[in-house]
């Protein structure tokens, strides 16, 4: 039923350039590479776990290799629309399209532009478009994080008992301080300042008449920015088309990525069929491994549902990689704020087995920070944009008790030890314990576990990169940087995209230059879902309703609120980014 479905949407009609050849088949054309609903690191499923339609980074750059075999294609329009994203992923999108724009003309249109989207244009983009009515927010960076502690403690009178190891880790101080430390605040300043000098200086590069103030000056109207040099030309899409046609010799124009692309049905029912059957085997010498979101042992998160990294799922995918003769190369792509310390080291464990047999490089996205960055470490070759976030080694551990809280209403817990006598007993028992605070000789013990895991995190990425455990701990205790900087450290080795990391692959494999690349996906299929023995598998025993304020939450900030949702099971440690970032 699944593979008639599929099989009767049939291919879609390639959209017309209107005018007088809207109805024109063949003939030289303009590829639109429609990215007005943004470039996510992993689309979500659709029905019956059928993939949805190819937008995701991967299928981008898959798309941009097949543009070198079209010889009808003379341009492509990016249709940005009001797209948002983060620095690092429009960084990676102006790199793809600059590398086309290297054979063919490249032209770039939105209804309006944020500080992202004007480095993709400006990066990969011959001539940029802008709607007439918008709205050019070039307004300089900046990162916000919330602080909760007077809320917790002083409002609902919680005990807030967290411990780090890392004086710049800070994770828990959103929720133990209503300001950051100055720590925390020079780790964040001189991030910011890294990544503000390469978008500076990027598109400067792009666009030399532009200004640093004409950057953060903003937000422009459309003719502003014309004024300013952040854009070419005020007009609507169809206005950009149809002069892209004529500066080309272009007859149609057709959407090759993104919402209205064609798609292949005969690929549509073999999807259909593995879906089913649960038969995702790779069948590309190359593939890349998705690790999008926080991490953690079962994929649940404080908002709810199956998300983000879960080691029970990606450890098996990754042991079939590692088994699987055809496969040559892995790319693992990283966008993740960290989470579970312990899932962390069995996907490191599980990526250094297929280090020592094949190719293994990593391709950064918008950040690979702490529990991230441990998954990293595991790569031969680490490649980062300038605008990614790299680091943050260090761990964070603690509890939110709610003994104050229940006393105020007339509620208190009491805790009875087996061993009688001792007064250690009942504070050691009860250490998992939400209801009360841990004392001082628990705390210490703690401690002194968070530090143990310090240590093999250190000694983990120094396995990984192959530099001294002394280097490592030099960018350690919780900093974060940018990708230039962890370049210069070490903690990286080139600065590129996904793009780059294949192709790396492909030449350290051995393979020829355009060996087909694969995604794996470690869906079970519909019938392993229906037969799973393991009810967590569907529906995770740590996952856990959010409120709905939660659930509305920023999707971007989403992944570092999961990231915590460790903590609210029986592990009491974590490696998570020191904030819930968003640079925007």
């Amino acid at each position: 039923m699944a593979a008639a479905a599929v099989a009767c949407d049939g291919r879609p009609r390639s959209a017309a350039s209107g005018g007088a050849h809207e109805n024109r088949t063949s003939g030289p054309l303009v590829a639109v590479f429609d990215l007005s609903e943004g470039v996510p690191e992993q689309g979500a499923s659709g029905w019956l776990g059928l993939s949805a339609k190819s937008v995701s980074i991967d299928d981008l750059v898959r798309e941009s290799e097949r543009i070198d075999a079209d010889k009808d294609i003379r341009a492509v329009l990016v249709r940005l629309g009001t797209a948002r994203m983060g620095l690092g992923r429009a960084e990676e999108i102006g790199s793809i399209l600059a590398a086309v724009g290297a054979k063919r003309t490249v032209w770039c249109h939105a209804d309006d532009y944020g500080n992202a989207t004007i480095d993709a244009a400006a990066r990969g983009c011959k001539r940029v478009w802008v709607s007439p009515a918008a709205s050019i927010d070039a307004v300089g960076l900046a990162a916000q994080t919330l602080y909760f502690h007077k809320l917790l403690a002083d409002q609902l009178g919680l005990d807030v008992d967290f411990l780090q190891v890392g004086k710049f880790k800070g994770a828990e101080e959103p929720l133990t301080r209503d300001g950051p430390s100055p720590e925390a605040r020079e780790s964040l300043e001189s991030t910011l300042a890294s990544l503000r000098a390469s978008w500076l200086s990027e598109i400067h590069a792009a666009r030399s008449a532009v200004t640093g103030d004409d950057l953060e000056g903003g937000p422009y109207s459309a003719p502003e920015a014309k004024a300013a040099g952040l854009v070419d030309d005020v007009g609507y899409f169809d206005e950009a088309r149809d002069a892209l046609e004529k500066a080309t010799g272009a007859v149609r124009a057709e959407v090759r990525f993104g919402a209205g692309a064609p798609s292949d049905s005969g690929s549509e029912l073999l999807e259909a069929f593995r879906t089913l059957t649960g038969d995702t085997a790779p069948m590309a010498p190359v593939v890349v491994v998705r690790a999008i979101g926080s991490i953690s042992m079962d994929g649940g998160g404080v908002l709810g549902g199956d998300r983000g990294i879960a080691a029970s799922k990606l450890v098996p995918t990754l042991t079939r990689l590692e088994r699987d003769d055809e496969v040559k190369a892995v790319v693992l792509r990283i966008d993740s704020p960290g989470g579970s310390a312990l899932a962390s080291d069995l996907l490191w464990h599980a990526l250094m087995r297929i280090r020592a047999r094949k190719t293994l490089v990593v391709s950064i996205g918008d950040m690979a920070a702490s529990g991230g960055y441990y998954l990293a470490s595991s790569g031969a070759t680490i490649f980062a944009d300038e605008a990614s976030i790299v680091g943050s080694i260090g761990v964070v551990g603690g509890k939110i008790a709610a003994d104050q809280a229940l006393g105020r209403i007339g509620i208190h817990a009491e805790t009875f030890p087996a061993k009688v006598g001792d007064p250690r007993a009942a504070p050691r028992a009860e250490y998992e314990s939400l209801l009360v605070p841990w004392d001082e000789s628990t705390r210490a013990r703690v401690l002194a576990t968070m530090t143990g895991i310090y240590d093999l995190f250190l000694a983990r990425v120094s396995e990984g990169r192959r530099i001294p455990v002394e280097r490592v701990a030099a960018s350690a205790e919780g900093r974060i940087f940018g990708g230039r900087e962890a370049k210069d450290r070490g903690l990286v080795d080139a600065i590129g995209g996904l793009a780059q990391a294949i192709a790396r692959a492909r030449s350290l494999a051995g393979l020829p230059a355009d060996a087909r690349f694969g995604v794996s996906d470690e869906s079970p299929g519909l019938l392993g879902l229906l037969t799973d023995d393991e009810p967590r598998a569907l529906f995770p025993a740590s996952s856990a309703v959010a409120p709905a304020a939660l659930a509305r939450l920023d999707p971007l900030i989403a992944p570092f609120v999961d990231s915590l949702a460790p903590l609210a099971t029986q592990e009491r440690a974590i490696c998570a980014l020191p904030f819930a970032l968003t640079i925007r």
